[in-house]
């Protein structure tokens, strides 16, 4: 199908990347389902048919609560094309987490399961939706029935680069969740970035095939994901779940893949991971949460690959990356790269300073990819920039002198001991360094003499007998007495979000009163 002339819209510069033969494949699913190009175009172009017929106010906000699927994936073609406003939800929200987001967001259409229908659809009425439609992962669904109805044909809306393409919620681990609102222009200058960074390669240059193991209500498996994928005419490989051993056996017909690092620790957990296994492989990509150095090194000796690991936000999309190409340095454990091009990076002190090469300090931002702002609220989103433009990420790092960044943790988990500066990331540095750790994670908690002390939570090796006092006295030769945890707590497993992020929110609130 032709493209209009040329625009802003995103849908439009993701569909300049197609392939030539629009009936190859484009997504193959892991229940073996397959969907050409055609199929993208055409179902993205009934579903945007169908809410085009609804007369929906400019800037409307479709908001999207299902499980992964491919028609997920034309909804969200759909409301791109339409020049309306993606709202992603992650599938693990309840009642009264749906109940703020469509109170707060007002959205005027709410697509979900058809499982939740019943306690969604009241809320969502409640909360002012007009409308509301089941999307299920087997195809059925309210949606696809009235979308049956319209035309294959679809011309693309005109939208600006600074129009609002998509509204992220953060995940809300401390305090009230905020909408980041994200544009057209946002989403394909990242997009495009990250094609050249990556070494994307076109049908015409051999082509690439990218497992999508990731959930797409977030950042990562929405637009990193799914836009290089479609802005390189590559196929998917489509995984409604992860499955590390099937994952392995599809290796072998993939060149892309990219995971948040406990994938990483499953996949090492398959005695198939060899070098012959992921032969075919070019790129390995991590994000979303830290990678331990010991999988970075354990994927090296078992693959002979080197993982990638880059940095962003929901507010900003990606900034920093590790090297693709040889020639551009080496891709270095521990630290998330140099800054992407257009992407401006600088730590500052307390006092707004600019730091020394090497300090640590707040990290802050600048770039085409940095969000307009969070959802109603003006006052917090002048908060959150300095008087020059700069986004506050609430990242704590460094930025050595080849410009490598290096997040330290976030500025929310910084321990003040007895006037001193903590920073957790350090101390879990040592402590998963020290024989029998598998992993821990380092928290503050109150303290009458120090204010505030810190406690190391610790998961043992299998079949490792660790001592919590031990572990402690380990680190007194390493570090300096005041970073030193007050405390060590054996569990056999850290609270995670969706995207592999150690929910220390929770970690503080089980020890505070230890």
């Amino acid at each position: 199908m032709p493209i209009s002339p040329p625009h802003s819209n995103l849908f439009a510069a993701l569909q300049t990347g197609f392939p030539q033969d629009l009936h190859s494949v484009a997504v193959e699913t892991d229940s073996g389902l397959c969907y050409s190009w055609q199929d993208l175009l055409d179902g993205s172009a009934m579903l945007a048919n169908l809410l085009e017929s609804l007369g929906l106010p400019s800037g409307a906000r479709i908001a999207v609560q299902v499980e992964k699927s491919v028609e997920a994936l034309m909804l969200y073609l759909a409301t791109l094309r339409s020049g309306l406003v993606y709202l992603p939800l992650n599938t693990a929200y309840q009642s009264a987490e749906m109940a703020y987001f469509l109170e707060d967001a007002q959205p005027a259409v709410l697509v979900c399961s058809g499982v939740n229908f019943g306690w969604l659809s009241k809320l969502a009425f409640t909360a002012g939706t007009a409308y509301v439609f089941t999307l299920n992962e087997d195809r059925s669904g309210s949606l696809l029935e009235r979308a049956a109805q319209f035309s294959r044909e679809h011309r693309v809306a005109e939208s600006g680069p600074d129009d609002l393409a998509a509204i992220i919620y953060t995940s809300g681990t401390t305090g009230r969740s905020k909408g980041a609102m994200l544009s057209h222009g946002n989403l394909l200058s990242n997009a495009q970035v990250l094609q050249k960074a990556w070494g994307w390669r076109a049908p015409e240059q051999g082509g690439d095939v990218l497992i999508h193991a990731l959930p797409i209500f977030h950042v990562h498996g929405l637009f990193v994901a799914i836009h290089s994928a479609l802005l390189s005419g590559s196929k998917m490989i489509w995984f409604s779940k992860f499955d590390a051993r099937l994952a392995l056996q599809h290796f072998a017909r993939a060149s892309v893949f990219m995971g948040v690092p406990t994938l990483y620790v499953r996949l090492l957990g398959e005695s198939g991971l060899k070098r012959e296994a992921v032969r075919n492989m070019r790129l390995f990509i991590s994000g979303s949460a830290p990678l331990l150095s010991q999988t970075f090194s354990d994927w090296q000796a078992r693959t002979g690959h080197t993982i990638l690991e880059r940095y962003g936000m929901s507010e900003t999309i990606m900034l920093t990356s590790n090297p693709y190409f040889v020639q551009d340095g080496e891709r270095k454990g521990g630290t998330v790269g140099p800054a992407l091009p257009g992407v401006q990076v600088r730590v500052v002190g307390e006092g707004g300073e600019a730091l020394a090469t090497g300090e640590v300090g707040d990290i802050q931002v600048k770039g085409p990819g940095v969000f307009q702002g969070y959802w109603n609220m003006p006052e917090k989103t002048a908060e959150e920039f300095t008087v020059d433009g700069f986004f506050k990420t609430g990242d704590v790092g460094r930025v050595d002198d080849q410009g490598y960044v290096t997040i330290v943790g976030r500025s929310k988990d910084l321990i003040i001991s007895g006037g001193y500066n903590v920073y957790p990331a350090e101390i879990e540095g040592y402590l998963n360094a020290l024989p029998g750790v598998m992993e821990s994670a380092v928290v503050g908690v109150p303290d009458v003499d120090f204010g505030e002390v810190g406690v190391a939570v610790v998961i043992a090796k299998s079949g490792v007998d660790l001592n919590p006092q031990a572990i402690l006295a380990a680190l007194k030769s390493k570090i300096a007495n005041f970073k030193i945890p007050k405390r060590c707590e054996l569990v056999d497993e850290l609270p995670r979000n969706a995207m592999g992020k150690v929910q220390k929110n929770l970690l503080r609130a089980r020890f505070a009163k230890a």
